[in-house]
Protein backbone atom coordinates (compact mmCIF):
# COMPACT_ATOMS: atom_id res chain seq x y z
CA UNK A 1 0.00 0.00 0.00
CA UNK A 2 3.15 2.47 0.80
CA UNK A 3 4.35 1.64 -2.81
CA UNK A 4 1.29 2.49 -4.15
CA UNK A 5 1.15 5.69 -2.35
CA UNK A 6 4.12 6.83 -3.40
CA UNK A 7 3.62 6.26 -7.01
CA UNK A 8 0.24 8.04 -6.85
CA UNK A 9 1.60 11.06 -5.56
CA UNK A 10 5.17 10.84 -8.23
CA UNK A 11 2.46 10.58 -10.70
CA UNK A 12 0.37 13.25 -9.48
CA UNK A 13 3.70 15.39 -9.31
CA UNK A 14 4.43 14.11 -12.98
CA UNK A 15 0.93 15.19 -14.13
CA UNK A 16 1.26 18.31 -12.30
CA UNK A 17 4.26 19.21 -13.66
CA UNK A 18 3.63 18.35 -17.42
CA UNK A 19 0.05 20.78 -17.24
CA UNK A 20 2.23 23.74 -16.07
CA UNK A 21 4.63 22.82 -18.84
CA UNK A 22 1.77 22.46 -21.40
CA UNK A 23 0.15 25.51 -19.95
CA UNK A 24 3.42 28.01 -20.44
CA UNK A 25 3.78 26.18 -23.63
CA UNK A 26 0.59 27.20 -24.79
CA UNK A 27 1.19 30.63 -23.45
CA UNK A 28 3.66 31.04 -25.71
CA UNK A 29 1.94 29.53 -28.68
CA UNK A 30 -0.59 32.17 -27.74
CA UNK A 31 1.93 34.93 -27.59
CA UNK A 32 3.89 34.46 -30.42
CA UNK A 33 0.44 34.17 -32.61
CA UNK A 34 -0.35 37.15 -31.36
CA UNK A 35 2.76 38.82 -32.16
CA UNK A 36 2.68 37.18 -35.75
CA UNK A 37 -0.88 38.57 -36.20
CA UNK A 38 0.01 41.94 -34.76
CA UNK A 39 3.42 42.25 -37.16
CA UNK A 40 0.31 41.27 -39.89
CA UNK A 41 -1.98 43.95 -39.32
CA UNK A 42 0.95 46.11 -39.00
CA UNK A 43 2.11 45.04 -42.77
CA UNK A 44 -1.36 45.60 -43.68
CA UNK A 45 -1.73 49.14 -42.56
CA UNK A 46 1.69 49.98 -43.97
CA UNK A 47 0.44 48.49 -47.80
CA UNK A 48 -2.74 50.30 -47.30
CA UNK A 49 -1.31 53.60 -46.26
CA UNK A 50 1.11 53.60 -48.92
CA UNK A 51 -1.41 52.52 -51.31
CA UNK A 52 -3.49 55.49 -50.63
CA UNK A 53 -0.35 57.70 -50.50
CA UNK A 54 0.49 56.13 -53.99
CA UNK A 55 -3.16 56.83 -55.19
CA UNK A 56 -2.91 60.75 -54.53
CA UNK A 57 -0.08 61.03 -56.14
CA UNK A 58 -0.56 63.07 -59.70
CA UNK A 59 2.80 61.05 -61.00
CA UNK A 60 2.76 57.81 -62.28
CA UNK A 61 3.88 55.05 -59.76
CA UNK A 62 4.45 51.44 -60.88
CA UNK A 63 5.75 47.93 -58.54
CA UNK A 64 7.21 45.54 -60.40
CA UNK A 65 8.76 42.65 -59.11
CA UNK A 66 11.85 41.20 -60.47
CA UNK A 67 10.89 39.45 -63.98
CA UNK A 68 9.73 42.86 -64.35
CA UNK A 69 5.90 42.62 -64.44
CA UNK A 70 3.86 44.54 -62.59
CA UNK A 71 2.30 44.24 -59.39
CA UNK A 72 0.97 47.09 -58.53
CA UNK A 73 -0.02 50.44 -60.67
CA UNK A 74 -1.48 53.64 -59.12
CA UNK A 75 -4.71 55.53 -61.21
CA UNK A 76 -2.11 57.94 -61.95
CA UNK A 77 0.23 55.88 -63.83
CA UNK A 78 -2.50 54.08 -65.79
CA UNK A 79 -4.22 57.88 -66.85
CA UNK A 80 -0.51 58.83 -67.73
CA UNK A 81 -0.21 55.70 -70.19
CA UNK A 82 -3.90 55.86 -71.48
CA UNK A 83 -5.12 52.80 -69.95
CA UNK A 84 -8.21 51.47 -68.81
CA UNK A 85 -8.04 51.34 -64.62
CA UNK A 86 -6.48 47.98 -62.84
CA UNK A 87 -5.09 47.11 -66.63
CA UNK A 88 -1.82 47.41 -65.97
CA UNK A 89 -1.19 44.57 -63.17
CA UNK A 90 0.44 41.44 -64.27
CA UNK A 91 1.98 43.19 -67.80
CA UNK A 92 5.90 43.15 -68.64
CA UNK A 93 7.02 46.52 -68.91
CA UNK A 94 7.96 45.52 -73.16
CA UNK A 95 3.88 45.18 -73.11
CA UNK A 96 3.40 48.41 -70.84
CA UNK A 97 5.81 50.78 -72.72
CA UNK A 98 6.25 49.36 -76.21
CA UNK A 99 10.02 50.43 -76.18
CA UNK A 100 12.93 48.60 -74.40
CA UNK A 101 14.66 51.53 -72.94
CA UNK A 102 11.84 51.33 -70.04
CA UNK A 103 13.30 47.65 -69.21
CA UNK A 104 16.96 48.89 -69.74
CA UNK A 105 16.33 51.24 -66.93
CA UNK A 106 14.43 48.88 -64.64
CA UNK A 107 17.19 46.24 -65.54
CA UNK A 108 19.79 48.80 -64.46
CA UNK A 109 18.34 49.71 -60.85
CA UNK A 110 18.07 45.65 -60.45
CA UNK A 111 21.82 45.57 -60.11
CA UNK A 112 23.02 49.33 -59.02
CA UNK A 113 19.82 49.74 -56.75
CA UNK A 114 18.42 53.19 -58.68
CA UNK A 115 18.43 54.40 -62.62
CA UNK A 116 16.58 57.36 -64.75
CA UNK A 117 15.66 56.97 -68.25
CA UNK A 118 13.70 59.00 -70.72
CA UNK A 119 11.34 56.94 -72.73
CA UNK A 120 9.01 57.98 -76.23
CA UNK A 121 5.42 56.66 -76.23
CA UNK A 122 5.04 55.10 -79.63
CA UNK A 123 1.43 56.71 -79.37
CA UNK A 124 -0.59 59.72 -81.29
CA UNK A 125 0.55 62.15 -78.27
CA UNK A 126 3.67 61.13 -78.70
CA UNK A 127 4.47 61.13 -75.07
CA UNK A 128 7.83 61.42 -73.26
CA UNK A 129 7.69 60.17 -69.85
CA UNK A 130 11.12 60.13 -67.25
CA UNK A 131 11.11 57.27 -65.71
CA UNK A 132 13.35 56.79 -62.39
CA UNK A 133 13.97 53.24 -60.92
CA UNK A 134 14.51 52.43 -57.05
CA UNK A 135 15.26 48.73 -56.19
CA UNK A 136 13.12 47.60 -53.23
CA UNK A 137 14.30 45.51 -50.10
CA UNK A 138 11.75 42.90 -51.40
CA UNK A 139 13.36 42.47 -54.54
CA UNK A 140 11.28 44.43 -56.64
CA UNK A 141 11.16 47.95 -57.94
CA UNK A 142 9.28 51.04 -57.97
CA UNK A 143 9.19 53.28 -61.00
CA UNK A 144 8.28 56.93 -61.10
CA UNK A 145 6.69 58.58 -63.96
CA UNK A 146 7.18 62.31 -64.90
CA UNK A 147 5.46 63.30 -68.07
CA UNK A 148 8.05 65.77 -69.49
CA UNK A 149 6.16 66.17 -73.25
CA UNK A 150 5.58 70.07 -72.47
CA UNK A 151 9.10 70.55 -71.53
CA UNK A 152 10.61 69.40 -73.92
CA UNK A 153 8.75 70.83 -76.21
CA UNK A 154 8.94 74.03 -74.95
CA UNK A 155 13.08 73.64 -74.70
CA UNK A 156 13.24 72.36 -78.72
CA UNK A 157 11.16 76.12 -79.53
CA UNK A 158 13.86 77.69 -77.28
CA UNK A 159 16.65 75.79 -79.15
CA UNK A 160 15.11 76.83 -82.70
CA UNK A 161 14.35 80.21 -81.08
CA UNK A 162 18.39 80.70 -80.41
CA UNK A 163 19.23 79.04 -83.32
CA UNK A 164 17.70 80.71 -86.24
CA UNK A 165 18.20 84.40 -84.20
CA UNK A 166 21.57 83.58 -83.87
CA UNK A 167 22.41 82.70 -88.12
CA UNK A 168 19.96 85.72 -88.99
CA UNK A 169 22.37 88.06 -86.30
CA UNK A 170 25.77 86.49 -87.95
CA UNK A 171 25.52 87.75 -91.66
CA UNK A 172 25.04 91.43 -90.69
CA UNK A 173 27.20 91.06 -87.45
CA UNK A 174 29.82 90.27 -89.94
CA UNK A 175 28.73 92.53 -92.74
CA UNK A 176 29.73 95.24 -89.58
CA UNK A 177 32.71 93.52 -88.42
CA UNK A 178 34.29 93.83 -91.57
CA UNK A 179 33.76 97.04 -91.91
CA UNK A 180 35.07 98.55 -88.29
CA UNK A 181 38.11 96.56 -89.31
CA UNK A 182 38.18 98.83 -92.86
CA UNK A 183 37.56 101.64 -90.48
CA UNK A 184 40.46 100.80 -87.95
CA UNK A 185 42.54 100.22 -90.86
CA UNK A 186 42.19 103.30 -92.95
CA UNK A 187 42.28 105.37 -89.43
CA UNK A 188 45.85 103.69 -89.10
CA UNK A 189 46.89 104.78 -92.16
CA UNK A 190 45.60 108.53 -92.26
CA UNK A 191 47.36 108.71 -88.82
CA UNK A 192 47.55 111.80 -87.10
CA UNK A 193 45.29 113.56 -89.81
CA UNK A 194 42.36 111.76 -87.83
CA UNK A 195 41.26 113.37 -84.79
CA UNK A 196 41.85 111.50 -81.55
CA UNK A 197 38.16 111.11 -80.59
CA UNK A 198 37.03 109.31 -83.88
CA UNK A 199 39.77 106.86 -83.97
CA UNK A 200 38.83 106.28 -80.29
CA UNK A 201 35.27 105.88 -81.72
CA UNK A 202 36.24 103.65 -84.41
CA UNK A 203 38.60 101.65 -81.85
CA UNK A 204 34.98 100.90 -79.34
CA UNK A 205 33.06 100.51 -82.48
CA UNK A 206 35.49 97.64 -83.59
CA UNK A 207 35.47 96.42 -79.45
CA UNK A 208 31.76 96.01 -79.43
CA UNK A 209 31.31 94.03 -82.90
CA UNK A 210 33.60 91.92 -81.47
CA UNK A 211 31.76 90.85 -78.46
CA UNK A 212 28.38 90.84 -80.01
CA UNK A 213 30.09 88.36 -82.62
CA UNK A 214 31.22 86.28 -79.66
CA UNK A 215 27.90 86.59 -78.07
CA UNK A 216 26.46 85.02 -81.42
CA UNK A 217 28.80 82.55 -81.67
CA UNK A 218 28.52 80.95 -78.16
CA UNK A 219 24.76 81.05 -78.70
CA UNK A 220 25.39 79.07 -81.84
CA UNK A 221 27.78 76.67 -79.54
CA UNK A 222 25.25 76.35 -76.59
CA UNK A 223 22.25 76.10 -78.40
CA UNK A 224 24.13 72.81 -80.28
CA UNK A 225 25.82 71.32 -77.24
CA UNK A 226 21.79 71.49 -75.23
CA UNK A 227 19.86 69.99 -78.64
CA UNK A 228 22.53 66.73 -78.23
CA UNK A 229 24.77 68.07 -80.62
CA UNK A 230 27.76 65.16 -80.98
CA UNK A 231 31.46 65.98 -79.83
CA UNK A 232 33.69 66.06 -82.69
CA UNK A 233 35.93 63.50 -84.07
CA UNK A 234 37.81 61.84 -80.61
CA UNK A 235 41.49 61.68 -80.41
CA UNK A 236 44.20 60.93 -77.60
CA UNK A 237 44.29 64.69 -76.06
CA UNK A 238 47.24 65.88 -74.35
CA UNK A 239 45.99 68.37 -71.94
CA UNK A 240 49.65 69.79 -70.94
CA UNK A 241 49.98 70.22 -74.80
CA UNK A 242 46.61 71.54 -74.76
CA UNK A 243 47.13 73.99 -72.09
CA UNK A 244 50.67 75.25 -73.24
CA UNK A 245 48.86 76.05 -76.32
CA UNK A 246 46.01 77.83 -74.85
CA UNK A 247 48.71 79.67 -72.40
CA UNK A 248 50.39 80.84 -75.59
CA UNK A 249 47.26 82.06 -77.62
CA UNK A 250 46.45 84.38 -74.93
CA UNK A 251 49.58 85.67 -73.59
CA UNK A 252 49.54 88.83 -75.54
CA UNK A 253 46.01 89.61 -74.30
CA UNK A 254 47.49 88.94 -70.56
CA UNK A 255 50.54 91.05 -71.47
CA UNK A 256 47.83 94.38 -72.68
CA UNK A 257 45.79 93.89 -69.31
CA UNK A 258 49.29 93.42 -67.40
CA UNK A 259 48.88 89.93 -66.08
CA UNK A 260 51.34 87.29 -66.07
CA UNK A 261 50.73 83.94 -67.22
CA UNK A 262 52.21 80.86 -65.59
CA UNK A 263 52.24 77.18 -66.91
CA UNK A 264 52.66 74.19 -64.70
CA UNK A 265 53.10 70.68 -66.42
CA UNK A 266 54.63 67.90 -65.58
CA UNK A 267 57.08 65.95 -68.30
CA UNK A 268 54.50 63.38 -69.07
CA UNK A 269 50.97 63.11 -69.15
CA UNK A 270 48.61 61.03 -69.39
CA UNK A 271 46.10 61.24 -72.32
CA UNK A 272 42.40 61.71 -72.18
CA UNK A 273 39.98 60.33 -74.71
CA UNK A 274 38.38 63.64 -76.36
CA UNK A 275 37.83 66.42 -78.77
CA UNK A 276 40.90 68.44 -79.00
CA UNK A 277 39.15 71.37 -80.32
CA UNK A 278 36.29 71.67 -77.79
CA UNK A 279 38.70 71.01 -74.78
CA UNK A 280 40.60 73.92 -76.49
CA UNK A 281 37.47 75.68 -76.49
CA UNK A 282 37.32 75.03 -72.78
CA UNK A 283 40.84 76.14 -71.83
CA UNK A 284 40.55 79.32 -73.56
CA UNK A 285 37.91 80.36 -71.94
CA UNK A 286 38.67 80.16 -68.52
CA UNK A 287 42.38 81.05 -69.04
CA UNK A 288 40.50 84.52 -70.72
CA UNK A 289 38.00 84.49 -67.43
CA UNK A 290 40.98 84.35 -65.05
CA UNK A 291 42.69 87.00 -66.87
CA UNK A 292 40.19 89.74 -66.93
CA UNK A 293 39.34 89.16 -63.23
CA UNK A 294 43.04 89.78 -62.28
CA UNK A 295 44.39 92.90 -61.02
CA UNK A 296 47.53 94.79 -62.98
CA UNK A 297 50.17 92.96 -62.38
CA UNK A 298 49.00 89.80 -60.98
CA UNK A 299 49.69 86.63 -62.20
CA UNK A 300 47.28 83.56 -63.07
CA UNK A 301 48.34 80.12 -62.84
CA UNK A 302 47.65 76.83 -65.79
CA UNK A 303 48.69 73.86 -63.47
CA UNK A 304 48.16 70.21 -65.08
CA UNK A 305 48.40 66.85 -62.57
CA UNK A 306 47.21 63.65 -62.57
CA UNK A 307 44.27 62.06 -59.54
CA UNK A 308 43.68 58.94 -59.46
CA UNK A 309 42.65 57.76 -62.79
CA UNK A 310 41.81 61.18 -63.90
CA UNK A 311 43.93 64.02 -65.43
CA UNK A 312 43.03 67.72 -63.84
CA UNK A 313 43.83 71.03 -65.23
CA UNK A 314 42.89 74.13 -63.03
CA UNK A 315 43.32 77.51 -63.88
CA UNK A 316 43.99 79.89 -60.99
CA UNK A 317 43.43 83.74 -60.49
CA UNK A 318 44.04 86.09 -57.67
CA UNK A 319 41.25 88.68 -58.31
CA UNK A 320 38.40 89.49 -56.64
CA UNK A 321 37.11 86.17 -56.11
CA UNK A 322 33.31 84.66 -56.62
CA UNK A 323 30.56 85.26 -53.85
CA UNK A 324 29.50 81.42 -52.51
CA UNK A 325 25.81 82.13 -52.94
CA UNK A 326 26.90 83.08 -56.63
CA UNK A 327 29.20 79.79 -57.03
CA UNK A 328 26.34 77.14 -56.89
CA UNK A 329 25.48 78.88 -60.14
CA UNK A 330 28.30 80.12 -61.76
CA UNK A 331 27.84 77.56 -64.65
CA UNK A 332 24.45 78.22 -65.32
CA UNK A 333 23.91 79.80 -68.85
CA UNK A 334 23.60 83.47 -69.26
CA UNK A 335 24.03 84.08 -65.22
CA UNK A 336 26.46 86.76 -64.37
CA UNK A 337 27.88 88.13 -60.63
CA UNK A 338 27.99 91.34 -61.05
CA UNK A 339 29.08 93.28 -64.65
CA UNK A 340 31.05 96.06 -62.03
CA UNK A 341 33.68 93.49 -60.74
CA UNK A 342 35.19 92.92 -64.62
CA UNK A 343 38.24 94.84 -65.01
CA UNK A 344 38.23 96.99 -67.99
CA UNK A 345 36.05 95.37 -70.57
CA UNK A 346 31.88 94.68 -70.06
CA UNK A 347 31.27 91.04 -68.38
CA UNK A 348 30.41 88.90 -71.22
CA UNK A 349 27.57 86.78 -72.33
CA UNK A 350 27.33 84.73 -69.15
CA UNK A 351 27.52 81.86 -71.46
CA UNK A 352 31.55 80.62 -71.64
CA UNK A 353 31.36 78.80 -68.39
CA UNK A 354 27.24 77.42 -69.07
CA UNK A 355 29.73 75.90 -72.42
CA UNK A 356 32.61 74.51 -70.72
CA UNK A 357 30.80 72.77 -68.43
CA UNK A 358 28.25 71.02 -71.12
CA UNK A 359 31.57 70.20 -73.38
CA UNK A 360 32.98 68.92 -69.94
CA UNK A 361 30.20 66.50 -68.94
CA UNK A 362 30.12 65.08 -72.70
CA UNK A 363 33.66 63.59 -71.70
CA UNK A 364 32.26 62.11 -68.80
CA UNK A 365 34.19 64.67 -66.76
CA UNK A 366 33.02 67.45 -64.17
CA UNK A 367 33.81 70.70 -63.55
CA UNK A 368 33.85 72.88 -60.53
CA UNK A 369 35.30 76.06 -58.66
CA UNK A 370 36.80 77.21 -55.62
CA UNK A 371 36.67 80.84 -54.52
CA UNK A 372 37.61 83.36 -51.88
CA UNK A 373 36.11 86.89 -52.37
CA UNK A 374 39.59 88.98 -52.35
CA UNK A 375 41.67 86.26 -52.89
CA UNK A 376 41.16 84.62 -55.92
CA UNK A 377 39.55 81.81 -57.80
CA UNK A 378 40.67 78.27 -59.09
CA UNK A 379 38.17 76.48 -61.81
CA UNK A 380 39.28 72.69 -62.43
CA UNK A 381 38.00 70.17 -64.53
CA UNK A 382 39.15 66.39 -64.23
CA UNK A 383 38.77 64.21 -66.88
CA UNK A 384 39.20 60.21 -67.07
CA UNK A 385 42.59 58.78 -68.54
Amino acid sequence: MLAFGLALVVAFVAISVAARASIRLDAARREAADRQVALVRAQVERLQSRDELADSLDEGLLDVDASLHVVRANPAAHSLLHRPAGSLVGRSLIEVFLDPAAEAVATHALTDGTAVGEVRMADADGLIIVVRARRMSDGGITLVLLDVSELRRLQRIRTEFIDNLSHELRTPLTTVSLLAETLTREADAVGDALPPKMRDRIGKIEVETGHLVQMVSELLDLSRIESGSSLGPLEDVDLGRLATDATERLRLFAERQGVTLRVDVPTTVPTVRGDPARLGQVLINLVHNAVKFSPDGGDVTIEVRTESETVVVSVTDHGVGIPRAAQDRIFERFYKVDRARVRGETGGTGLGLAIARHVIEQHHGRIWVESTEGVGSTFSFALPT
